[in-house]
């Protein structure tokens, strides 16, 4: 539930003068906040005496904020030249990714940029990436720290510098195609036409949205130019551990959107699976208990494995569709049911179509393995189809 107000400044000193504009008609700047109270003053006062004088702008703040932030906003925008509007979310859901989708659905501009609240994104190069944008054709312009002429001074010690590094390198190396000519994909600071842009096939999670947009959405033309990542001007950084495994599980989403790519990561677990189910019957046997029920029960410990990493790693999004325990006992029958079908399997290779047991048994593992992955996504994670009532069906016939 969020809650709108726009607050229309007055025309000032710095009213726009239509002759200076350097392309199309104006620009949306969206700047997602969380307790950035500190720093909404400095932050209107640099937007307004760069941005203004050469190109229209309005400002769409969504906020997530604890503290006094909406408060602060509302009064920093009476004296602003240009209309501010203030979205304050009861539930920050996707976090900041999941509030600039908001600012983006909100904006009615041709280009939205968006940018950090904490002064770290100076908002003299906002003018310049429209420019480049219309000069181009591009449908995204980022804002780079590693273009010559950037710099991450802005980032606080070594340990922010090495995170940033290899973060920017695992994204680059999970997607090679869809971040070519994007050198910092883990920037903040971008402009992109409204126009280029689906805000409902985003799926953010955390604070990292161009990398979202650029996989999910990427506009087929991207540009860059270089910026310097500045000093904070006051709080704290949002960067933390937490928000770094977010990072990490959003990473895993966005690479498993194909489905061959999440049989792949399925295959992946299913294998680590057979750690806990090696120790249990190894800890079984050992206690005494036949092998036979001991494997049964094994059995068990992988299954409960796999079914925790796919609930966590892979089917996360689709985990709201079905209750926990509607899942659970659908993937429990689900694995357990591989063992039953698998033994007549390689039976039936091996005495009907005189197939070697070792191949046999390996044929029956692939052919299992695919009849899981297939019944995983389709009678656990995939939404319930409702009934069509005699009503739905007649307006879909009548259209």
């Amino acid at each position: 539930m969020s809650q709108e107000s726009t607050v229309p400044g007055e025309l000032g000193d710095a009213a726009l003068d239509p002759v200076e504009v350097p392309e199309p008609g104006a620009v949306t700047i969206v700047v997602p906040t969380f307790n950035e109270s500190a720093n909404i003053r400095r932050l209107l006062h640099r937007i307004t005496e760069s941005v203004p004088a050469r190109l229209p702008c309005d400002v769409v703040f969504v906020d997530d904020s604890t503290d006094d932030t909406p408060e602060v906003i509302r009064a920093a925008a009476q004296d602003c030249p240009f209309p501010v509007t203030l979205l304050h979310r009861e539930e920050a859901a996707g976090g900041l990714g999941g509030a600039v989708v908001e600012g983006i659905r909100a904006a009615s501009s041709d280009w939205i940029v968006v940018m950090d609240g904490d002064c770290q994104h100076p908002p003299s190069l906002v003018p310049e990436l429209v420019a480049t944008g219309e000069r181009t054709g591009a449908g995204l312009v980022v804002a780079s720290r590693y273009l010559e002429g950037g710099s991450r001074a802005g980032l606080a010690g070594g340990y922010r510098v090495a995170v940033s590094h290899g973060a920017t390198w695992l994204a680059k190396s999970l997607f090679p195609r869809r971040l070519r000519g994007i050198s910092d994909p883990m920037s903040g600071f971008f402009a992109v036409r409204r126009s280029a842009v689906t805000a409902d096939v985003l799926k953010p999670l955390g604070y990292k949205i161009l990398l979202e947009l650029a996989v999910r959405s990427r506009p087929r033309t991207v540009a860059e130019v270089p910026f310097v990542f500045e000093d904070r001007f006051a709080g704290e950084s949002k960067s933390t551990a937490r928000e770094g495994l977010r990072f990490l599980r959003h990473l895993a989403g966005l690479r498993t959107g194909s489905p061959l790519a999440r049989m792949a990561v399925f295959g992946l677990i299913g294998l680590t699976g057979f750690v806990p189910n090696l120790a249990a019957l190894w800890a079984l046997t050992e206690a005494g208990l036949h092998y036979l029920p001991a494997e049964l029960v094994a059995n068990q410990f992988g299954v409960a494995w796999n079914f925790l990493l796919l609930e966590t790693l892979l089917f996360r999004e689709r985990r709201r569709h079905r209750h926990w325990a509607d899942r659970t006992a659908r993937f429990a029958l689900l694995a357990n049911a591989d063992l039953v079908l698998r033994l007549p399997l390689i039976a039936l290779l091996v005495g009907r179509f005189g197939v070697a047991a070792l191949p046999a048994t390996g044929l029956a593992l692939v052919i299992t393995f695919v009849l899981r992955f297939v019944g995983t996504e389709a009678l656990v994670y995939l939404p319930r189809s409702s009934p069509k009532t005699p009503e739905s069906r007649t307006a879909g016939s009548t259209a």
